[in-house]
């Protein structure tokens, strides 16, 4: 029999083989872009508007309108322009044609979505109980179920408001959701902007809750590290500017490093303010040369 020694020197060895034959992903080759970045522009030439966003280099989007085109005309226009659109935030509606979205997402290529109504989307009216985001959780996995039967997963994307104490308990409507809902059903779309300007640790976030999120929304912001650490994490929205990325106060040269503890699958920029910079084609293009700069 083997020592003990050399046992655990050929494990290291085999394990040390197996990581090789990990290779790391190279992010910079899957650019994704939220629409709603070049909103201003989309809305009034839907071809035109995808036709740049392509040209600045970015591989992957995320629609939040799909320009009045139908599934199989909104497939072709990212197909001929080398794009694809793994998730979306113009989701379904529950309904009694639901499927039937679905399967028109499945033609958009589209593998994470939300899906509206039947009490879902982790709110609602109203101060939130923890109580009512595990009944809004309970039909996000009943949706979720759903949605796998077409290949896909449900989406919860997050703001500033879920890290706020839920009414009369320390708990937040984050950490509810995340073990109230199924992780084979559910994936958590990290909004990294608005969850680094709440004031939370991002990398503490991954390494608490591995492999939970395959999407991330990326965004930068000043004012973050001089917030006033007592202030609310809706306060400090107040205190903070979305700028294009790169040009804020988040590592996320850090970050996408920790891309495997997070499970990270797809990620899309976005600034939610760039209709309103002038020129949001020219913040896309500035936030895409920012993030290439630091994954480089």
């Amino acid at each position: 029999m083997k020592n003990r020694r050399t046992f655990l020197k050929e494990l290291a060895a085999a394990g040390a083989f197996a990581s090789l034959g990990r290779a790391a992903t190279d992010w910079k080759k899957q650019m994704g872009l939220e629409v709603y970045t070049v909103r201003d522009l989309f809305g009034k030439d839907p071809e035109g508007t995808l036709t740049k966003v392509a040209e600045i280099g970015y591989k992957e989007i995320e629609p939040t309108e799909y320009g009045k085109m139908d599934p199989k005309q909104f497939r072709g226009l990212l197909d001929r322009l080398g794009l694809s659109a793994p998730s979306t935030h113009a989701g379904a509606t529950d309904g009694p044609d639901l499927e039937k979205q679905l399967e028109g997402f499945q033609i958009m290529g589209i593998r994470y979505t939300e899906i509206r109504g039947g009490g879902g989307g982790g709110g609602g009216r109203g101060p939130q109980t923890v109580e009512s985001v595990k009944r809004s959780a309970e039909v996000i996995n009943k949706h979720g179920a759903i949605a796998k039967k077409f290949g896909m997963k449900m989406l919860i994307h997050n703001h500033t408001q879920e890290f706020e104490p839920l009414e009369g308990s320390k708990l937040r409507m984050f950490d509810v959701q995340l073990a109230e809902t199924d992780p084979a059903l559910v994936a958590m779309q990290l909004d990294i902007g608005w969850a680094s300007v709440a004031g939370q640790n991002i990398l503490e976030i991954f390494q608490k809750n591995p492999g939970r999120f395959e999407l991330w929304h990326v965004k930068d912001a000043t004012g973050i590290k001089s917030s006033d650490p007592k202030l609310s994490p809706n306060a400090r929205r107040g205190v903070s500017k979305l700028v294009p990325v790169g040009q804020g106060d988040i590592d996320y040269k850090a970050i996408f490093a920790k891309a495997d503890v997070a499970g990270l699958k797809h990620f899309c920029i976005e600034q939610d303010n760039a209709a309103e910079s002038g020129d949001s084609m020219a913040a896309a293009k500035a936030s895409y040369q920012g993030l290439m700069k630091m994954l480089s």
